[in-house]
C-alpha cells in the first residue's frame, strides 16, 4: 500500500475585497501612528538639537548639533525642580485617596442588599452633568482652610464617578456570587470580603483606575492656578504652562551677569522641548509597568453580565 502524501492544511483564503480592506486598514493604522508619533518624536529631538537648527527647521527625523543647554537650564531653574517635586507629592498622595475613596464608595453601591444605592448612584451620575460651577467651589475650598495649601490640590478631585462607575460595574458583574457566598460562609466579614477576597480580582481595573487618576493629577494645572498663590507650591505643569507661553524664565532673579543672560535666552525655543520631555517621563516609566492592565482592567469594567 503506497503511502499518501499528507497535504498541508490550508487556511481560509481572504477574497480580494478583504485584502483590499486589510490594505487600507493597514494603511490608515500606519498614518495615524505616524499622526501621533511624530510630534513626540519631534520634541524628543530638538530638546537634543541646536536650537539654531531647529529654528531654522533643519531638525526633521534625528538630532542635530547635539545640545544639551535646555536641560542645564532646568537644573539651575529651582522653580522647576521644585515644581518636579510638588507634581510628584500630588499624584502619589492624591492617587492614592483616590483609590481609596473609589473603592470605599462603588463597593456599596454594587450590593445588591444596599437599599439606598439606586438613589445615591442617581445622585452622584447627576453631577457628572451638572456642577456647582466654579465660584462656589473657590467658595467652599477657602472655607474649609485648604487654599493655598498642598490639600487644595488632591481634596476637590478626590474622587470621579465615573471611574466609579467603572469598578461598581465591575464588582457587580465581574465577581462570582459564589465567591462570596462562600467567604461569608467561611466566616468573613464584609470588609474582609472586599480587602481579601474581590479586591485581588480586581488588579486589572485597579490599575487602569490608578494610571487614570494618575495621568489626571500630574497633568493638571489648572487646580493650582485657582486654589494656590505661592510660588513654592505650584505644580510642574503651572510652570511648564508659563515657560510655553513667555517662551522664556526670569533669569534676571538668578543674579547672572547680562552676557550670559542673553546666551541662555538662546536657548529658550529648545527650553520649551526639554521641559515636555522632562515632565513625560515619570508617566512614561510608570506605564509599561501596568500596560499588560490596561485593556484587560477596561473591558472587564465595561462587560455587564
Amino acid at each position: 500500500m503506497k503511502n499518501r502524501s499528507i497535504r498541508p492544511h490550508r487556511g481560509i483564503r481572504n477574497s480580494r475585497a478583504d485584502r483590499v480592506f486589510y490594505g487600507v486598514n493597514g494603511v490608515l493604522m500606519a498614518l495615524t501612528f505616524l499622526l501621533y508619533a511624530w510630534p513626540l518624536w519631534f520634541v524628543l529631538i530638538a530638546s537634543f538639537s541646536d536650537p539654531n537648527l531647529v529654528q531654522a527647521g533643519q531638525v526633521l527625523l534625528l538630532p542635530k548639533g547635539f545640545h544639551l543647554g535646555g536641560y542645564k537650564l532646568i537644573l539651575e531653574y529651582q522653580d522647576i525642580l521644585r515644581g518636579y517635586l510638588n507634581s510628584i507629592l500630588y499624584t502619589v498622595v492624591g492617587t492614592a485617596l483616590n483609590l481609596v475613596m473609589t473603592i470605599c464608595a462603588a463597593y456599596p453601591l454594587s450590593r445588591s442588599d444596599f437599599l439606598p444605592r439606586k438613589v445615591l448612584t442617581v445622585l452622584f451620575v447627576f453631577t457628572m452633568y451638572f456642577s456647582g460651577g466654579l465660584i462656589p467651589l473657590y467658595l467652599q475650598v477657602k472655607n474649609l482652610g485648604l487654599y493655598n495649601s498642598p490639600l487644595a490640590m488632591i481634596v476637590p478631585s478626590a474622587i470621579s464617578i465615573y471611574n466609579v462607575l467603572i469598578l461598581r460595574s465591575f464588582f457587580m458583574y465581574g465577581v462570582p456570587k459564589s465567591l462570596e457566598e462562600a467567604a461569608l460562609l467561611d466566616g468573613a466579614n464584609t470588609a474582609q470580603m472586599l480587602w481579601r477576597v474581590i479586591l485581588p480580582l480586581v488588579k486589572p481595573t485597579l490599575a487602569v483606575l490608578v494610571l487614570y487618576y494618575a495621568i489626571g493629577h500630574w497633568n493638571d494645572y489648572f487646580s493650582a492656578l485657582i486654589f494656590l498663590k505661592d510660588k513654592e507650591l505650584m505644580p510642574l505643569q503651572t510652570i511648564l504652562r508659563d515657560v510655553l507661553i513667555t517662551g522664556k524664565i526670569d533669569m534676571a532673579s538668578s543674579g547672572m551677569e547680562m552676557e550670559a543672560v542673553i546666551q541662555k535666552l538662546k536657548t529658550a525655543q529648545t527650553l520649551k522641548y526639554s521641559v515636555i520631555v522632562v515632565s513625560t517621563v515619570p508617566l512614561m516609566l510608570v506605564y509599561p509597568f501596568i500596560q499588560k492592565y490596561f485593556v484587560k482592567g477596561i473591558m472587564l469594567g465595561a462587560v455587564k453580565g
